[in-house]
């Protein structure tokens, strides 16, 4: 699971518990978003300098593994 690791932080006390790149206050979501509306990795690496392009590689090869079931 994500929460909580070195990709995602989950704390009431940071945007009121919504899942975040852990060590920011940039919402998983505005990736997503981003992402939905066409734009690139590197696109939301510059709006958002304080999350780590490992950062994404690593929440997105988890998301893969967790939809197709890769171990």
């Amino acid at each position: 699971m994500l929460k909580n690791s070195l990709i995602i932080s989950v704390s009431p006390s940071v945007m009121s518990g919504t899942p975040v790149f852990a060590g920011t206050r940039v919402p998983v979501q505005t990736l997503l978003d981003y992402l939905k509306a066409g734009e690139s990795i590197d696109d939301f690496l510059d709006g958002f300098p304080t999350v780590t392009r490992e950062q994404v590689i690593a929440l997105l090869e988890e998301a893969e593994k967790q939809l197709v079931g890769i171990t």
